[in-house]
C-alpha cells in the first residue's frame, strides 16, 4: 500500500510549465530520489508534495494522514531564539514544558523554578519527548541548547533543521539537498539515519555516493515525463544509458519511416480528398513523432591555459590562529603543476581560511605564501557570485570579456560562452536575480574559468550543480593541465578528481594521504582507535622519569587503593542503575547525576594512582 500517492501533478510559474501530469507513488520504506537537471522544478515538486505550495492541479493523498517531515534547500532560523527554543517550536503542552525546563536548568534569567519545571514535565510525560530532543542534537554534534541561532554556522544550521526535521518520528520525510553544508562525517550519520527500514523517503540531492547509499528508487524527471527505476543511483545509471540508447535508435528509424511515407504522400498529392486518407494522417502523426527530439544539454568546458613554471606556490612555516583556536601550526608544502588535492575534515576546523591564506585573502600570523610568477589563479568561492542582482547575464559576462580565446587559436564571443553553460540567447538577457540557485553556480563557474586560470581553488563547488552539470565539470578537470585544489563535500567529486588529500585534524594539524578519499574512510575503519587515556600515557612518561623503588607508606596506600577502587566501582554501578531506573522519581535522579560525576571524578584519581604505584611494585 502506498504512502504517498500522486495523481496528474501540474505547476507553472507564470509563462513557465515547470512539471505537468506526473503521477506515481511510494510505498512504506522506500528510499526515492528525484533526479532531473537544475531549473526543472524538483524544489518546488517536493514543496507541494509537503504541502509547502499548492499545484495548479492534481491530487497528492498521503495514506492515514500520516506526519510528514519536511527539510527544505535553505535553512531558515531565527536569529534571536535559542537552539533549544527553535528545536521545540511548537506551540503545544509538551514542547512548552521542555523548554521552560532547559531554560530553569540553564538558568535563564525570567524563567520559571526549576523544581516547577521539573513537576511540569512529571505531570505531562515530557520525559521521553525530552530525551530524544536531546539525543538527535547531540547526534547531530549541537550541545549547548541555549546558545543562539544566530551564531552556528551554516553547517550547524543545516544539522539543526534535520534535528528539527527528525524530532516527531515521522513516518515519510521530505529532503531537500539534505547534505549541502554537511561535513563528511555528518553525511555518513545521516545516511545511517535514514537508511531504517520503517522510514519513507523522498529526497533531491546531487550527492550521487547518498543516492547509491540511501535510495533503493530513482525517480527520472526529464522534459515533463517521469520514468521509476527500481534500483540505487549505479543501477539508475545503467539502464538509463540502456534507454537512451533504444529510444536514440527508435527515433532514427521513425525518421527513416518518415522519409519513406514523406515520398508517398508527395507522389500523390491528389489523392488525398479521396484515398488512404487514415495513412496521410498516420504521417502527421509520424511526423510529430519523429521530429520530437531527445534534448542532450550539457556544459561544453573549455579553456586555454597558460604554461606553468616550476614554481607553483611554496608555503614555508605557515601559521594561523583566531584567538585560542588553531588553524595552521607550521605547514610546509610545495604545491605542483600535476597536484590535484582535495582538502577534507570537519566543518569548522579551518579548510576554507586555509584555502584564503593560499590565495593571499588572508595574511598569515607567521610563515609564508610565495606564488609563482607565471601562476593565474582562479578561485571559486562558495559565497558565490557578487554581482548587482539587476544586471542582465551576458552583461555579467561582457564586464570581464567580449571575447575570450580558447586553445589552438580559436575564440569564443560571451554569448557563445554563455551558451556552452547552458544560457540561450532569452535566459542571457534575465537578470541575475531572477536565476535559481543553481543557474547562478553555472554563471559564477563561468566567470571563474573565462581568465583561463591554470592554479584552479575551488571551495565547494558542487553545491547547487545538478548532476549531469557535476559530471561535466568533472570531465574537464580531469583533462585540465593544472593545479588544482578543491575543498568539498562531495565524496564522488573528491575521488574521482583528487589523487592527494590534505586532512585536517584540528588543533592546526593538517595530515597528507596519498590516495582517494574512500582509501582514507577504509584505512581509517580498519585502524584501531588510538588510546585516549591520559592518564595511563603520564603514568608510563613517569615510569622512566622515576625511581621504581617503592617506600612502605606507598606499599600501604596500593593496599588500601586495591580495596576502596573496587567499593566506589560498585557504588557507581549502583548509581546508575537507580538512574536508569524508570520508578525513581525525576528530583532524586537529577540529585544522583550530580553525586555519580563526583563519584567518578574520585574514581579516576584512585585509578590514575594505583597505575602509578603499580608500575613501582612491578620487579
Amino acid at each position: 500500500m502506498n504512502v504517498l500517492s500522486v495523481e496528474k501533478l501540474a505547476k507553472r510559474y507564470g509563462p513557465k510549465l515547470l512539471f505537468e501530469n506526473l503521477s506515481f507513488g511510494l510505498e512504506r520504506g522506500e528510499k526515492a530520489a528525484i533526479v532531473a537537471r537544475n531549473g526543472t522544478g524538483k524544489s518546488t515538486l517536493l514543496k507541494c508534495l509537503a504541502g509547502i505550495e499548492t499545484p495548479d492541479s492534481g491530487q497528492v493523498t498521503l495514506n492515514r494522514a500520516i506526519q510528514i517531515g519536511y527539510l527544505g534547500q535553505e535553512a531558515t532560523l531565527s536569529g534571536d531564539r535559542s537552539l533549544v527554543d527553535e528545536m521545540l517550536d511548537q506551540d503545544d503542552p509538551v514542547s512548552n514544558a521542555i523548554r521552560a525546563y532547559e531554560h530553569a536548568l540553564a538558568g535563564r534569567p525570567g524563567s520559571t523554578g526549576l523544581q516547577q519545571a521539573i513537576d511540569r514535565m512529571e505531570a505531562l510525560g515530557a520525559w521521553d519527548h525530552e530525551a530524544r530532543a536531546k539525543g538527535l542534537l547531540h547526534q547531530f554534534g549541537l550541545r549547548d541548547l541555549e546558545r543562539p541561532v544566530s551564531e552556528l554556522s551554516g553547517g550547524q544550521q543545516k544539522r539543526l533543521a534535520l534535528a528539527k526535521c527528525l524530532l516527531n518520528g515521522p513516518e515519510l520525510v521530505v529532503l531537500d539537498e539534505p547534505t549541502n553544508h554537511l561535513d563528511l562525517d555528518m553525511i555518513e550519520l545521516l545516511e545511517g539515519e535514514l537508511s531504517r527500514s520503517e522510514l519513507t523517503v523522498l529526497l533531491v540531492t546531487h550527492d550521487r555516493y547518498f543516492l547509491d547509499n540511501v535510495c533503493n528508487v530513482i525517480l527520472d524527471l526529464d522534459q515533463g515525463r517521469l520514468e521509476r527505476y527500481r534500483g540505487n543511483y549505479s543501477y539508475y545509471v545503467e539502464k538509463k544509458a540502456l534507454a537512451d540508447e533504444v529510444r536514440d535508435a527508435t527515433q532514427h528509424k521513425l525518421q527513416g519511416l518518415m522519409r519513406r511515407e514523406l515520398e508517398w504522400v508527395r507522389r500523390m498529392p491528389k489523392a488525398r480528398g479521396t484515398k488512404s486518407k487514415s495513412r496521410v494522417a498516420a504521417f502527421d502523426d509520424l511526423k510529430e513523432a519523429a521530429r520530437h527530439k531527445n534534448r542532450k544539454e550539457d556544459m561544453r568546458l573549455e579553456i586555454a591555459t597558460e604554461r606553468l613554471g616550476g614554481k607553483v606556490i611554496e608555503v614555508r612555516r605557515l601559521v594561523k590562529s583566531f584567538g585560542a583556536m588553531k588553524i595552521v601550526d607550521k605547514f610546509d608544502r610545495s604545491f605542483k603543476r600535476s597536484d590535484r588535492i582535495g582538502l577534507v575534515g570537519p566543518n569548522g576546523v579551518g579548510k576554507s581560511t586555509f584555502i584564503e591564506l593560499i590565495t593571499g585573502r588572508l595574511t598569515p600570523d607567521g610563515g609564508k605564501v610565495v606564488i609563482g610568477d607565471t601562476v593565474r589563479l582562479g578561485y571559486y568561492d562558495q559565497k558565490g557570485l557578487d554581482v548587482d542582482p539587476t544586471k542582465r547575464v551576458l552583461e555579467v559576462v561582457q564586464d570581464i570579456a567580449e571575447v575570450i580565446p580558447l586553445n589552438k587559436g580559436r575564440k569564443l564571443s560571451a554569448a557563445q560562452l554563455l551558451e556552452r553553460f547552458l544560457f540561450d540567447r532569452d535566459q542571457q538577457f534575465h537578470q541575475v536575480g531572477t536565476l535559481s540557485g543553481g543557474e547562478k553556480r553555472r554563471l559564477y563557474l563561468c566567470t571563474v574559468l573565462m581568465r583561463n586560470p591554470n592554479v584552479l581553488v575551488l571551495d565547494e563547488p558542487t553545491n547547487d550543480l545538478d548532476i549531469p552539470s557535476l559530471n561535466a565539470l568533472e570531465e574537464f578537470l580531469a583533462d585540465l593541465d593544472a593545479c588544482i585544489l578543491v575543498v568539498t563535500h562531495d565524496r564522488f567529486f573528491l575521488d574521482k578528481i583528487c589523487d592527494c588529500l590534505l586532512v585536517f585534524e584540528g588543533d592546526g594539524r593538517i595530515r597528507e594521504h596519498v590516495g582517494s578519499y574512500t582509501e582514507l574512510r577504509s584505512l581509517q575503519q580498519r585502524r584501531p582507535e588510538p588510546a585516549t587515556d591520559r592518564k595511563k600515557v603520564r603514568a608510563t612518561e613517569r615510569r622512566t622519569d622515576r625511581p621504581r623503588k617503592m617506600t612502605y607508606a606507598e606499599r600501604l596506600e596500593l593496599e588500601r587503593l586495591e580495596v576502596e577502587i573496587p567499593a566506589q566501582e560498585t557504588r557507581r554501578a549502583e548509581m546508575l542503575q537507580r538512574i536508569t531506573d524508570e520508578s525513581t522519581p525525576h528530583e532524586q535522579r537529577a540529585q544522583l547525576s550530580m553525586e555519580l560525576e563526583e563519584v567518578a571524578r574520585a574514581l579516576d584519581l584512585m585509578t590514575e594512582k594505583w597505575i602509578e604505584l603499580s608500575e613501582k611494585a612491578d620487579p
